[in-house]
C-alpha cells in the first residue's frame, strides 16, 4: 500500500484533478487547505492586514492557498498512472507552480476497512 500526497498550487484545477484521479483508479481523496513557507512569509510581511479580518476578506485570501490531497492506493502500478493523470491536468511536475507529489510506502493502516460489527453504535 502507498500514501500519495499531492500539493496542488492552482486551486482552480482541483475539480479536474479529482476527476483525473478517479479515472486513474483512486477511490477516495482527502483534501486540506494548505500554505507553504514562502506564502506564509510573504503574507507575514504585509503590514495592512486587519486584526480581525472580515468573512469576505477570508474568502478573498483563499485563492493564495494550495490544496493538499492525500489518498491510499493498494497497487504499485497505479503510481505511474496517477502521476500521468496528474500531469495531464496540472502540467509537468518539474515545471514551476504545478505542484509537488510524494508517494510513500505504508506499513499498516488501521480503520480503512470496516465491517458491521466494528462500526460505532
Amino acid at each position: 500500500m502507498y500514501l500519495v500526497l499531492f500539493v496542488l498550487h492552482d486551486c482552480d484545477l482541483l475539480s479536474d484533478l479529482l476527476d483525473a484521479w478517479e479515472a486513474a483508479g483512486v477511490n477516495g481523496v482527502t483534501i486540506l487547505h494548505s500554505s507553504g513557507l514562502g506564502r506564509v512569509r510573504r503574507d507575514a510581511l504585509m503590514d495592512d492586514l486587519p486584526l480581525i479580518p472580515s468573512l469576505d476578506a477570508l474568502f478573498q485570501e483563499e485563492e493564495y492557498y494550495s490544496r493538499t490531497l492525500f489518498t491510499l492506493i493498494d497497487r504499485e502500478e497505479l503510481i505511474e498512472k496517477l502521476r500521468q493523470a496528474t500531469e495531464k491536468v496540472v502540467g509537468r511536475l518539474d515545471h514551476p507552480e504545478t505542484g509537488l507529489m510524494a508517494i510513500l510506502p505504508v506499513y499498516k493502516v488501521y480503520g480503512l476497512e470496516k465491517t458491521d460489527d466494528q462500526r460505532r453504535k
